[in-house]
């Protein structure tokens, strides 16, 4: 049985004859994962997000969700997501409740349903406070609520943190962890706040300038991103030194030795061989790129 809840082949975008959006996206989201679609403001995710919930027309490409292609099984499909794009729809002059039995009807819901998604997302308490007065984290969660009232199998969320204070971003991370543990919900969120998404997510595409530039679980960025870590040492006799780590294949960088590795178990296992080898170690300095700066590396135009 597949496993694969969203797959798009090809998937290329123009808003007009000389502006092309998207180029070649082949997206993969499988089920179970929380998968974090990054890029800078202005790079293709909202645009693939609404191709993908059928809110722009697909010009080029193929795009498959719950293994049926979308163009010809809109209906069917829409039924099994949820969504937040954008800007929430909320009514500001009605309640948490009410806001959602306007919308009730629409998705088939039940009253125990409404009840139950205030539960889930926090605002069973809220009584008769009206959204104009909730505060911007209460209103994000109240607009999830709403895509969560048809109890989706899918849920995507575009740039959801905006805006957010840390309390609310905290909140939000929490919610959506809760979804994906509790009701093995696939859940695709679209940010350029990356050290956020890489608190929460399982997988990751990276989109930059309408291409994707990597996707796959964090494991595996997190190994593409160690290949950039490097470890700077300055010792009492650095030819020795050089010697002694001939299989990290040292670099010379002027009074000091570069060199690339695994993790910190590995730093600390080298300065004890250089320093068992009666070796003064002088300069000890471990750089590691973090999610944020393999982001930059990625997205750098080279020049």
């Amino acid at each position: 049985m597949d496993d694969t809840v969203i797959k798009t082949s090809g998937l290329s975008y123009r808003y007009s004859k000389n502006v092309q959006t998207l180029f070649d996206i082949d997206l993969q989201v499988e089920k179970g994962t929380i998968y974090g679609f990054l890029g800078p403001n202005g790079s293709g995710k909202t645009t693939t997000l609404s191709l993908l919930l059928g809110l722009l027309n697909n010009q080029q490409g193929k795009i498959e969700i719950f293994g049926k292609n979308i163009s010809r099984h809109r209906v069917d499909v829409l039924r099994r997501i949820g969504s937040l794009i954008e800007v929430p729809s909320l009514y500001g002059h009605l309640s948490a409740k009410e806001n959602l039995e306007v919308y009730r009807p629409v998705y088939g819901a039940t009253r125990e349903r409404v009840k139950e998604v205030l539960r889930i997302v926090g605002l069973e308490d809220t009584g008769k406070k009206t959204a104009k007065k909730f505060s911007l984290g209460m209103k994000q969660r109240l607009a999830i609520a709403l895509a969560l009232l048809p109890d989706p199998e899918l849920l995507i969320l575009d740039e959801p943190a905006n805006g957010l204070d840390p309390n609310g971003i905290i909140e939000l991370r929490q919610l959506i962890k809760k979804l994906n543990k509790e009701s093995g919900m696939t859940i695709v969120i679209s940010s350029h706040i990356l050290s956020e998404v890489e608190k929460t997510v399982s997988h990751v595409g990276i989109i930059y300038k309408g291409k994707m530039l990597f996707q796959g679980s964090l494991h595996e960025l997190h190994s593409f991103q160690r290949k950039d870590s490097r470890l700077f040492i300055n010792t009492s006799n650095n030819e020795t030194a050089i010697t002694l780590l001939g299989k990290y294949n040292p670099e010379r960088v002027g009074e000091t030795i570069s060199l690339s590795f695994a993790d910190m178990n590995e730093v600390a296992a080298i300065n004890r061989m250089l320093t068992q080898n009666d070796l003064d170690v002088y300069l000890l300095n471990p750089q590691r790129n973090d999610l944020e700066q393999l982001f930059i590396n990625l997205t750098t135009d080279p020049s």
